[in-house]
């Protein structure tokens, strides 16, 4: 009788395994479908402003624009979920973020790219957070950093394969094709959601925080696309300033109106707990120098070294290999070392890295840039590893909804702050010479710029406790 229980145990145990491994290819193939898009613009991005006869800084607002979307829709994402259940708002995600992807590929001016692009974040901003809910919501704690790393396993192939791609559609086709591969793995992720992604949803949910979702939509909006707004040419510097002015009055307004209400959009309790406040604080710097990268790389690629957008795409495609090549490895690391000195280390390497980028000359060899950028991104995908897995170690089930719509907002916040350092930074770099034509010494700035972003991350890293995220690895330290 022992021998049958324990046999039948293990069936059901090995059916519920293979479930999990179903939702999580399923979760993946959104992340697959976004990172996608967000590499394949990144190398048609000097075709795209030649097209629309715009200045390829500028076009930084068909970055921010997607980016800022996700970040003031990713709030509500949290709540839909518990309110109408997570397949019921996946699938909805993946539909707008299709239709978002079409209408990018129709845009004729900058204005139209950049409204598609927030229509796309839309969809993005609900869908990625609540996939990652399901396996919060569905995978044991001492299994999440495992799932996690499967889960962006199988998503980082977009990254790979996004850059050359794009870049071969963009030199031999058109750029408005990059936009309409979204098409056909949006409608294969559409029926794997419907047969596979669990409905989830909390019995009671609690009333949607209207104020606060519009506060925080409000004041996110006027910083990132005041701050993307500064340079030349492009607003009145009254205009920008009001902007910015705006945004903080109003980022002040939500965190006196989220101290008075008891389930506020953005639940700013949460930093009150060490390790999601360290994820927070200290994955926002990294997040923001890593953000500018997509950016940077093919401008300089194409507008100084002369480069075509498949030679360009075939050179940083090698970062997200590196990333997956890491994958396999990460728990073993963090298992061996703990989270504090994987962040700590892999901070510090990765502003290394960065800065390296000011060592690319034309005359650089290719397989040199493709090993520094496979290296880059080994060490950059095992911090954001650490990272997902840091952010829920001490998260009970009742707050992961919030937890991950909290997270959300300040990924996608640090990546457009990232990029508006970057541009700035450009722009900055060409103002004081006097020019408008960008050169390689303005690229140069920019990276110096973003990799001390990273440096800092390491600095706020040093107050993490010894034995955060422990029981995520297994691993038994004492507190100090």
């Amino acid at each position: 009788m022992e021998g049958s229980a324990g046999a039948l145990d293990h069936g059901t145990g090995g059916e519920e395994r293979r479930r999990r491994l179903l939702v999580c290819l399923v979760v993946a193939a959104a992340l697959f479908m976004e990172n996608m898009d967000s590499t394949v613009i990144a190398t048609s991005l000097p075709a795209i402003a030649v097209d629309l006869h715009e200045d390829p800084v500028i076009l930084k607002l068909a970055f921010t624009a997607y980016l800022l979307s996700l970040a003031v829709f990713i709030p509500a994402s949290g709540w839909l979920a518990d309110r109408f259940g997570t397949r019921l708002v996946f699938r909805s995600a993946i539909i707008v973020f299709v239709l978002g992807s079409i209408a990018c590929g129709l845009a004729t001016s900058l204005e139209t790219l950049v409204a598609a692009r927030i229509l796309q974040g839309l969809g993005g901003a609900l869908m990625v957070p609540v996939g990652r809910l399901v396996l919060v919501r569905t995978v044991p704690k001492s299994e999440l950093v495992g799932a996690l790393a499967f889960v962006t396993m199988p998503a980082l192939i977009g990254p790979v394969v996004g850059p050359p791609v794009g870049g071969f559609l963009t030199t031999y086709f058109h750029w408005r094709l990059i936009f309409w591969i979204n098409v056909p793995v949006g409608i294969l992720g559409l029926v794997a959601a419907t047969l596979l992604i669990p409905d989830i949803r909390e019995p009671e949910s609690p009333p949607l925080d209207v104020k606060g979702f519009i506060l925080s939509g409000l004041a996110l909006s006027l910083l990132i696309f005041g701050a993307t707004l500064i340079g030349r040419d492009i607003a009145s510097a009254w205009l920008v300033l009001g902007m910015l002015a705006g945004g903080v009055l109003l980022a002040l307004a939500y965190v006196r109106h989220a101290r008075r209400v008891v389930r506020p959009i953005i639940d700013l309790n949460l930093l009150g707990i060490d390790t999601f406040r360290t994820s927070i604080l200290s994955g926002f710097l990294f997040r923001a120098s890593i953000g500018s990268v997509p950016f940077l790389l093919p401008l300089l690629f194409q507008l100084q070294f002369g480069l075509t957008a498949f030679q360009s795409g075939s050179l940083t495609f090698a970062g997200a290999l590196g990333a997956i090549l890491m994958k396999a490895s990460a728990r073993r690391i963090l298992g061996a070392t703990g989270f504090r000195p994987v962040l700590i280390g892999s901070a510090l390497l990765s502003s290394a890295f960065m800065a390296a980028n000011t060592l690319f000359t034309p005359t650089t060899p290719h397989l040199v840039i493709v090993a520094v950028l496979l290296v880059g991104g080994f060490i950059r995908s095992l911090h954001f590893t650490s990272l997902a897995a840091l952010t829920f170690a001490d998260i009970g089930q009742s707050d992961a909804s919030r937890a991950t719509s909290f997270s959300g907002v300040a990924q996608q916040l640090a990546i457009s702050t990232g990029v508006v350092i970057a541009a700035l930074a450009l722009e900055i770099s060409r103002g004081l010479r006097g020019e408008t034509a960008l050169t390689i010494a303005d690229f140069d700035a920019a990276f110096l710029v973003v990799a001390c972003l990273s440096v800092g991350s390491a600095v706020l890293y040093l107050a993490m406790r010894a034995d955060a995220g422990a029981e995520l690895i297994g691993r038994q330290e004492s507190k100090r």
